[in-house]
């Protein structure tokens, strides 16, 4: 079962649960630490582990090499979200929250090459640059007396025309729709940090105190996916390649 259409799909009371205002509004600022907290993390596990494996020329000529190695991590990459996504309500909170960091690992190593690619300056100034970008929108996301909703539904379907239009661009390797693919994948992963912050505030709300780990751990990996998706996007344009 969906964990974030099963929260947010119960109104109050859940289970005989409901809580004041002032209960409600701590247990939501408790579980957006959480998210924010194990998002941090991951970040850190990422970044981290793709400049040590940049560093090493034995680990980035294999990768280099054998290009089932980089589709070997996108699989799992893949497999470990779909995982979470289905099944973290059947799984303790531990278990959810180290396959969250086991992905944030294998994205590392797969990461790795922007660091052969870009230079670090440009690397760090674009990190620094997409931060500051994601805390707008999250603040933004989690504020706002506006309804997303109709974002959300937007956005949705804005994807997936980017993946297929990634997909395409693959095989036409066209400049101009490069160009319009990293304009497009940044302004929809704006709109989908603040989005995903005012749906993980609303499922806060509702969220019993056995789930709220869980919902700390599938926030985590929301906000986690839509900062690194924009930094990647925004590093086509900020990025300065090494000669």
């Amino acid at each position: 079962m969906n964990f974030n259409n099963q929260l947010s799909n119960t109104p109050p009371p859940y289970n005989g649960y409901h809580a004041s205002q002032n209960e409600a509004i701590l247990t939501t600022s408790s579980v957006m630490k959480r998210v924010y907290l194990k998002m941090f993390l991951g970040l850190l596990v990422t970044a981290f582990l793709s400049m040590f494996c940049a560093s090493s020329a034995s680990y980035m000529h294999f990768m280099v090499y054998n290009s089932w190695f980089y589709w070997g991590l996108f699989i799992a990459e893949i497999v470990l979200v779909i995982v979470l996504s289905s099944r973290i309500t059947k799984m303790s909170s531990a278990t959810a929250t180290l396959l969250f960091y086991a992905f944030a690992a294998v994205n590392g190593l797969a990461l790795a090459p922007i660091f052969l690619v870009y230079t670090a300056t440009s690397i760090a100034k674009t990190f620094f640059i997409c931060a500051g970008t994601f805390g707008a929108m999250s603040i933004y996301g989690y504020f706002t007396t506006q309804d997303l909703t109709k974002w959300g539904n937007f956005l949705f379907y804005a994807l997936i025309g980017l993946i297929i239009a990634s997909v395409v661009n693959i095989f036409t390797k066209s400049s101009q729709l490069d160009w319009i693919i990293s304009i497009a994948g940044v302004l929809i992963f704006v709109g989908l940090t603040a989005w995903d912050t005012q749906k993980i505030k609303q499922m806060a709300q509702y969220t019993p105190a056995q789930y709220a780990g869980h919902l700390a751990t599938i926030g985590a990996l929301s906000l986690y996916l839509d900062f690194i998706n924009l930094f990647l996007y925004l590093l086509r344009f900020f990025g300065n390649q090494r000669d």
